[in-house]
């Protein structure tokens, strides 16, 4: 019998009980005629003691000879401990051992196994196994199957089937890159890895099945960033005979369920914004609207003067900072700095400082006077005390690039707390954007997502000015989720392929099947996918997507504890029909 009890489980009502406990050595103590091990499992910890009167000489010397992380089998007595610590579950006893048995030994651990560790984070990634022993790495991944466990609650309540898609499909066009898989028994072609179950979910819809949801796994080949995995975890949901309202209301109602049922918030402002307000007014798609600081344009009341850089900007525009006229001059050239950085791309920054005596005191005096001042004061809502930042250039740039800085003061002002949480729709994107340089149409979102209904006679007009049927969910400024009322009927579909640049050969070559079943009687059918890595984190309190994934890839997409990716020998190569004299970055 290896257990009788976890090491979270015992407390004094178990003294006097013998018990069987197993798991890892977290440290041991050593005071000559009595020693102390501390047992960890998944639970909890639990003291073991033993000691000269009570304990055999060669079990207490076994205990002494124990080495951190190796893996042990005790029975023994509960005994009340002596000095309780309140700080542990099991702080009131301790376990007077009478058998040991050591069942693994253990090397010592490139890092401590700690809540507060000295491992790197190349180093835990190395050792992820070892990693995940560690108390905030294993509660995250508990936390992460909690969150789980509640999505599919939710949704099988509320009558959604949970079925497979394939991971072995057809390679399509939507967005990123494929990873792709070669084929032996078809020499010369690839399956692709897939990108998301689209094409699969709507075929569902078709097939009846008007409640359906997965959480999957997907995977783009796309270059990383700090927040970004080339595999990543979906809920996948789509629903039949729905308006984009049935679609909000239900997912209103899963995301109200995670926040009451994991931290006991009752949310009941669910607001809607357009994307045209959302970019007019806080500069990107996502805005964190727990705080204010919205944009302020500034043409009318900054241009028109003999400042020359406003004069040539296509945007000027501002925000009020709380409470940041605090700011040194040598913080504000810091701050300056900031903006000016690559990651941001800002030419400079121009700031008004709001005194406390009413009066206005700038970076552009020169140009501007006081009464100048408070029409950018009263345009920004900025009050006594405050902090007016302002950038300028070409609209979508600089737009950006205050969203940056307004994040940025928000970060450093602590009005980005973690436990409050600000759900928002963000709806009626565009369906169709253009590359600059090529003038081609890209979807907004991906090319099966319909027109706002009254928009439909646009595409074959104005197809620039049309509104998507589409939906983002933002939750504390990170798109948590997606999705779009879908195209049902092949005229439409063929249209917005040919919109998308494709040939009518190439339509039926990548998604003639798609448009088949349209003829078969499909229904009206939406549906949304929630990043789940993204929402644990955020529920989780975080925005580091990695920490709540059990085996993550770094920045390069490499896993470096198995060593991935890695080349194949040369018989798998011939077996796969693949060229391995390639070059290595085609």
């Amino acid at each position: 019998m290896y257990r009788s009890h976890h090491c979270g489980a015992l407390s004094a009502k178990e003294i006097g009980q013998t018990v069987h406990l197993s798991g890892w050595v977290q440290k041991v103590r050593d005071k000559g005629f009595i020693g102390w091990v501390d047992l960890r499992d998944r639970y909890g910890v639990t003291q073991l003691i033993f000691d000269a009167e009570r304990s055999a000489p060669e079990l207490l010397q076994a205990a002494k000879d124990l080495g951190r992380e190796s893996v042990i089998s005790i029975s023994g007595e509960v005994i009340a401990r002596d000095n309780a610590n309140p700080q542990m579950a099991t702080g009131a006893i301790e376990i007077l051992v009478q058998e040991l048995k050591v069942l693994n030994t253990s090397k010592t651990p490139p890092f401590t196994i700690e809540d507060q560790t000295d491992g790197g984070e190349e180093l835990r990634a190395k050792y992820r196994y070892l990693d995940i022993r560690r108390n905030p790495v294993k509660e995250n991944l508990i936390f992460r199957h909690k969150v789980s466990m509640e999505v599919r609650k939710f949704l099988s309540d509320q009558g959604f089937i949970d079925i497979e898609t394939p991971y072995l499909i057809k390679s399509t066009p939507e967005g990123a890159r494929d990873f792709v898989v070669p084929s032996r028994m078809n020499p010369g072609q690839f399956y692709a890895l897939p990108q998301s179950p689209q094409t699969f979910k709507q075929l569902l819809m078709v097939g009846g099945m008007d409640k359906y949801f997965q959480i999957v796994k997907c995977f783009r080949d796309e270059d990383l960033r700090a927040d970004r995995q080339p595999e990543f975890t979906q809920i996948d949901c789509e629903m039949a005979f729905v308006t984009q309202e049935d679609i909000l209301n239900v997912f209103e109602g899963l995301t109200k369920h995670l926040l009451s049922e994991i931290h006991g918030i009752e949310i009941t402002s669910f607001p809607r914004m357009t994307y045209a307000h959302a970019m007019k007014t806080y500069g990107n798609d996502k805005p964190d609207i727990r705080f204010g600081m919205e944009f302020a344009e500034l043409n009318e009341q900054a241009q028109h003067k003999e400042f020359a850089v406003f004069n040539a900007a296509e945007l000027v525009v501002g925000i009020a900072v709380p409470g940041a006229n605090t700011y040194t001059r040598k913080e504000i050239d810091a701050l300056i700095d900031w903006v000016k950085r690559p990651q941001v791309g800002a030419k400079g920054l121009v700031y008004v400082r709001c005194n406390e005596d009413g009066s206005y005191k700038s970076s552009v005096d020169k140009f501007y006077d006081q009464e100048d001042l408070a029409t950018w004061a009263k345009a920004t809502g900025a009050q006594a005390g405050d902090l007016i930042c302002v950038l300028s250039g070409d609209t979508d740039a600089t737009r950006a690039q205050l969203s940056a800085l307004r994040m940025e003061m928000a970060t450093r002002l602590g009005l980005r707390d973690p436990k409050v949480f600000a759900p928002l729709w963000v709806i009626d994107f565009p369906l169709l954007e253009k590359d600059p340089e090529t003038g081609h149409f890209h979807a907004m979102h991906h090319p099966f997502t319909a027109p706002k209904p009254e928009h439909l006679s646009l595409l074959d007009t104005n197809p620039a000015a049309v509104n998507a049927n589409a939906y983002d969910l933002v939750l504390n400024g990170n798109e948590i989720g997606g999705g779009s009322i879908r195209i049902h009927d092949r005229a439409t579909q063929s249209k917005m392929l040919s919109l998308l640049g494709f040939s009518e050969a190439e339509a039926k070559a990548q998604f003639g099947f798609l448009m088949d079943a349209f003829e078969y009687g499909a229904p009206p059918h939406g549906g949304l996918a929630f990043g789940l890595d993204r929402l644990v984190a955020i529920l989780g309190g975080q925005e580091t997507i990695r920490e709540f994934i059990a085996f993550p890839k770094n920045n390069a997409g490499r896993d470096v504890m198995i060593d991935a990716p890695a080349a194949l020998d040369q018989a798998q190569l011939e077996e796969l029909f693949l060229d391995s004299t390639a070059p290595k970055n085609a």
